[in-house]
């Protein structure tokens, strides 16, 4: 595991040092070579709970766990010391660390979780007991960072693009993507709707809501909290105060054949490392958020539309989209919806969209869209000023700020605009973009389905992980969140690449592209006889 090391840091600010504490290093080294980490001196505690206001436990029933959740520790800390990976070995800890790691430990689950303290940390004991020496050298670092200074981990290098080659002309492409529209019926339960809500089911949505009184579920946390569309008389616009969650969903390891010796792997957070059930969340956020999912109540919302004919514009080319969502106090709403074509990937929309809700939160960490992309943005149809392109001396020019539509029913109309209703849309997990869009289109194409996880629906696999996969690309990476361009045309790529492999199935079963349009190459051969057919029937006549 090699790692970096930045400038020493203390958990309660800048760097600091005691009379008699040694200088820590300021420059970084290498924690997989053979240097040390910069030095490091853990106060002299002894094995005893460290004391607390409202304790959730006894004082012997606290030291108790303590000392097993220490010797737990001590023994991987000694399986790390004999490990033959040398890169781990700078995370051996000293007997004083040792004891300061478990008193932290111990008092954050007496702190943040005082009411399941004995069960938590139990779980906690056993998964330490049952934990890889990798994955404790993690541990171990994740402790000194929190503790001493930063360790990064050294990046890892970018993936090298993959040449997308379909051995095809753009229109020759478009004619192919035609084969790999999924038909939705039979997958109303995942979420695609093929039909309108009636006029009685948006009653039905309507009534529930007035009767819940604005009683949510957290979409983040679970918590119960109430929501007050248009604010409270005192300004709120949602109770129960700050919502702590973990960002990142739980990953659950591969089964392993010794498990029945060790015990199944825990399941645990991504986002922190901590295990499923130990903690209430490592992120916390001003306030709950919530998410409609029924069809219904999404219509009592905005209703749904059927993609219109426009005859006076004859076939349109296919679209990929992508839409970026935050959350108000009407649920999960659209705040930006992007559409480039396909296959070329050119823009043909991308706007930001002023929700119907008041906003609770705008999703920045996924959605990538932020209070000052709102405040920039200039009202739709503002003309852009010409900017010409950059010579090669100069800097290039930072893209205009988006512009901003009033309502998710204007974007729809203007994403309406470049469809028919058997214009191929392109999406991934494209049911999402449809409902928050409020859109039902017969043609679509949607790369879960093309790209299924091995245990099928509703298990999916994430648009990162097919382009890195597939098109050799890094998206979604850094603190920004998504940008639905990026991830629309990375969309878009990965059907080509299935357009090619498609293109070479149906040529194998003798079809080819002319006028635009895939044919069977035996009602073409038939009248005229090929030149190899001619040799077959004159070797024949001349036994």
């Amino acid at each position: 595991m090699s790692q970096e090391i930045a400038q020493p840091t203390s958990s309660d600010g800048p760097p600091k040092r005691s009379g008699n504490e040694p200088a820590k290093h300021t420059n970084t080294a290498s924690a997989g070579s053979s240097s040390q980490l910069p030095p490091r001196k853990a106060p002299k505690e002894t094995l005893n709970p460290r004391m607390l206001a409202h304790a959730p436990a006894t004082h012997g029933s606290r030291t108790a766990i303590l000392q097993k959740l220490h010797s737990a520790m001590t023994a991987l800390n000694e399986k790390l010391r004999k490990d033959k990976n040398s890169s781990n070995r700078c995370f051996v800890l000293t007997p004083d660390e040792l004891i300061t790691m478990a008193l932290d430990e111990e008092e954050k689950f007496a702190r943040d979780t005082p009411s399941i303290y004995g069960n938590v940390i139990k779980l906690r004991i056993v998964r330490v007991t049952k934990m890889a020496v990798d994955e404790w050298a993690n541990e171990v670092m994740s402790h000194l960072n929190a503790r001493y200074y930063k360790i990064n981990p050294v990046q890892k290098p970018r993936a090298i693009p993959k040449p997308i080659n379909t051995g095809l002309t753009p229109a020759e492409e478009i004619a192919v993507v035609s084969q790999l529209v999924t038909p939705l019926a039979g997958l109303e339960e995942h979420g695609y709707v093929t039909k309108q809500p009636t006029n009685a089911d948006i009653e039905t949505a309507k009534k529930g809501v007035d009767e819940s009184k604005g009683w949510e579920k957290c979409d983040r946390c679970g918590q119960r909290f109430q929501v007050f569309p248009g604010r409270r008389e005192d300004g709120t616009l949602a109770s129960g105060g700050f919502c702590n969650y973990h960002p990142g969903r739980p990953v659950y390891p591969p089964r392993k054949k010794t498990e029945h010796v060790t015990g199944p792997s825990q399941a645990y957070f991504p986002c922190c490392s901590e295990a499923l059930g130990t903690s209430t969340g490592c992120t916390r956020a001003e306030t709950h958020v919530y998410k409609v999912s029924e069809t219904k109540r999404l219509a009592s919302i905005l209703q749904f539309q059927t993609t219109p004919s426009q005859p006076e514009k004859g076939p349109l080319k296919p679209v990929s989209i992508d839409c970026e969502m935050g959350y108000t106090t009407l649920g999960l709403e659209l705040i930006r919806l992007t559409a480039v074509s396909w296959p070329e990937g050119s823009d043909l929309l991308d706007v930001l969209v002023r929700p119907m809700g008041e906003v609770l939160d705008l999703n920045t960490r996924f959605s990538g869209v932020t209070p000052q992309h709102f405040a920039s943005a200039s009202p739709y149809g503002t003309p852009i000023p010409n900017t010409n392109s950059p010579s090669a001396n100069e800097k290039k020019k930072p893209s205009p700020p988006l512009q901003l539509v009033q309502s998710p029913a204007e974007a729809r109309g203007l994403l309406l605009k470049l469809l028919q209703p058997e214009t191929p849309l392109i999406g991934h997990a494209i049911e999402n973009d449809l409902n928050v869009c409020r859109i039902i289109h017969p043609t679509v194409i949607d790369t879960v389905l093309l790209y299924p996880h091995p245990k099928g629906l509703p298990i999916r696999i994430s648009l990162k992980a097919l382009a890195q996969r597939h098109l050799g690309r890094d998206i979604q990476v850094g603190d920004n969140g998504h940008d639905s361009k990026e991830d629309s045309i990375a969309t878009g790529d990965l059907v080509r690449v299935k357009v090619g492999q498609k293109w070479k199935e149906l040529r194998k079963q003798g079809q080819k592209i002319e006028g635009g349009k895939l044919v069977h190459s035996d009602v073409q051969a038939a009248p005229a006889l090929t030149s190899s057919w001619r040799v077959v029937q004159k070797r024949k006549s001349s036994k």
